[in-house]
């Protein structure tokens, strides 16, 4: 049956039940039999799971604000920086644990942790080329581990290829 059809049904048998149009146990069969056993409740719980997701897309623009548009301080950009590192670190594993979509605070905090790194790196030794290479290759290493542990390949091809051309350029 098709999928839009399923879901005007499914809409239809919950306004029944709501409304006491049928008795609740033949609402429930028909719910459990269009829905496949998973109910009306969990089908509306991921709905919302998912919008809250996408809500965390609006904390990109803030960090970049927060971070690079803003007066502050260098140490005080950092402690912003690293407070949203370690968030984005958590909402990976906790929507990674709950089987939602965990890449965006992902890439966002990897990101973020390299921008910071260099960004230090950059304002505590200006000169030092040697420290910039050492700690783009730690990131690059971090995400080699990360995508090799949380099973990504698009981070662990980064942390490879990023890792080639820092040993490139640091020959070239």
């Amino acid at each position: 049956m098709d999928e839009i059809r399923k879901q005007i049904i499914i809409k239809e048998i919950g306004y029944w039940k709501n409304n006491k149009l049928l008795p609740e146990q033949y609402c429930d069969f028909l719910l459990a039999l269009y829905t496949e056993g998973v109910g009306l409740n969990e089908i509306n719980n991921r709905s919302k799971n998912r919008k809250k997701m996408f809500l965390w897309l609006l904390v990109i623009p803030i960090i970049i604000f927060v971070i690079y548009f803003t007066e502050l301080s260098l140490i005080l950009q950092m402690v912003f920086a690293i407070v949203f590192i370690f968030i984005g670190i958590f909402l990976t594993f906790y929507l990674k644990r709950n089987g939602l979509l965990f890449h965006i605070p992902l890439i966002i905090s990897a990101l973020l942790l390299l921008f910071v790194s260099v960004e230090w790196t950059l304002s505590n030794f200006p000169e030092s080329t040697i420290i910039l290479y050492s700690i783009l290759m730690v990131n690059c290493l971090i995400w080699l581990v990360g995508g090799w542990k949380l099973k990504q390949i698009y981070f662990t091809i980064s942390g490879v290829l990023g890792l080639l051309l820092i040993t490139l350029s640091m020959f070239i």
